[in-house]
């Protein structure tokens, strides 16, 4: 829900009432992940899509009994291919949707008030996140695959909004969060992905969809080039903050670099003072060796998600060698993506840049970056998230904080 943060916000700002319908589980081929979601206000305008318009009529049905009678559902589409099917889900996978009430000022529940501020949090770019506490499992289930969502909470991962939603009114005291929920939820938000987990709490396990929205993640790209040029422009459309370090103003300027922060700097003297993650990815594409080994060596020794640097074999079989010679082995070797890319065959800037996102995207994801059409399984991949049993003396969270 926070993705769609701008449009809710302008919404429930005009006085309308909103259903929200979150997807909170995911089993097989789904075409959306895990936290998306997709919401109707009171006069029948859809904001957002669950899943590529699979389901949309089901689902925007589902929001228009809630907004009806005001209480929560939780509905599941695609039991069966068959089931699945009937819907639109015609890639034969299940999703599990909840679907909770979203008011204006004046008519505010607990978890409007609860969500209003992440939602303005997340409409800034900044770190936001929302627990999706789910009750326990029902035998109570329809024909449709709905079942009573008594028990579902939204608990947020900060304390207090400091700041003015616009029209909604000034700053918000939420409810407490319990202490095991709150560290499971910023945890979430520190590796910057929205996760289904069990969370233990004074004894008792409840599960949680931990949904989060993170500031963009970094790239830092490495030499002014015309193929940093063509990355720089599509890594931005990919939502990362582009960062272009070359010591060189005359090749490093804002007027080439339009998506980019660009910054004029010695290479390793950067990179040792900048802020990065296990989200930052690091591009090197200087074709110089004089600034590669160092930058090598010193990027491989960060907590980054990808290090990638640009050259032939030949360059390569060079580079390894020199960072051998300066003691790195091959386990510090095995994280280096060098020729930097997947093959895709294409040769020019634009082209490369394709390649090495794509490389990027499955390495974030674990993927092989074979082929569809010879990889087996689901297309959408489900993220295995181990069981998170932080033990604290916090309120069991089913009841009231």
């Amino acid at each position: 829900m926070l993705e769609l943060a701008a449009a809710l916000l302008e919404s429930l700002a005009t006085g309308r009432r909103l259903a929200v319908a979150t997807v909170v589980a995911v089993d097989g081929s789904a075409p959306r992940a895990l936290g998306t979601s997709m919401a109707v206000d009171d006069a029948g305008r859809v904001i957002g899509s669950i899943s590529g318009g699979c389901v949309e009529g089901a689902v925007y049905e589902a929001c228009g009994r809630v907004l009806d009678t005001g209480e929560a559902e939780i509905c599941a589409f695609g039991f069966s291919d068959a089931d699945a099917f009937a819907v639109g889900l015609s890639c034969g996978g299940r999703i599990t949707v909840a679907v909770h009430e979203l008011a204006p000022a004046g008519m505010r529940n607990e978890a409007s008030t609860a969500l209003l501020g992440e939602l303005a949090l997340a409409r800034e770019g900044r770190a936001a996140g929302v627990a999706l506490v789910l009750p326990q499992a029902s035998e109570d289930v329809d024909e449709q695959g709905r079942r009573p969502a008594d028990g579902l909470r939204l608990m947020v991962a900060h304390d207090t909004w400091e700041g003015d939603a616009g029209a909604l009114g000034p700053a918000v005291l939420v409810p407490a969060v319990p202490a095991a929920l709150q560290a499971a939820l910023l945890g979430a938000l520190h590796r910057g992905r929205t996760e289904r987990r069990e969370i233990e709490c004074d004894g008792v396990v409840v599960e949680a969809v931990l949904v989060v929205a993170a500031a963009p993640p970094r790239m830092i790209v490495f030499g002014a080039v015309d193929f940093s040029v063509a990355l720089s422009n599509a890594a931005a459309l990919l939502g990362y903050r582009v960062t272009v370090c070359d010591a060189r103003p005359v090749f490093a300027t804002a007027d080439r670099f339009p998506h980019a922060e660009v910054v004029n700097r010695w290479p390793t003297d950067y990179l040792a003072e900048t802020e990065v993650d296990e989200r930052t990815v690091v591009c090197i594409l200087t074709h110089d060796d004089k600034f590669d080994v160092p930058l090598i060596e010193a990027a491989l020794a960060l907590p980054v998600a990808y290090v990638g640097a640009m050259g032939s074999r030949v360059t390569h079989d060079r580079r390894v060698a020199a960072l051998r010679s300066r003691g790195l082995d091959d386990e510090a070797l095995a994280s280096l993506h060098s020729p930097i890319g997947l093959d895709l065959g294409g040769s020019t800037p634009e082209e490369t840049a394709v390649s090495i996102l794509a490389e990027v995207i499955a390495a974030r994801n674990g993927a092989s970056g074979a082929s569809l059409r010879v990889a087996s399984g689901p297309i959408h991949r489900v993220d295995a998230v181990p069981v998170d049993r932080v033990v604290d003396r916090a309120p069991v969270v089913g009841e009231a904080p």
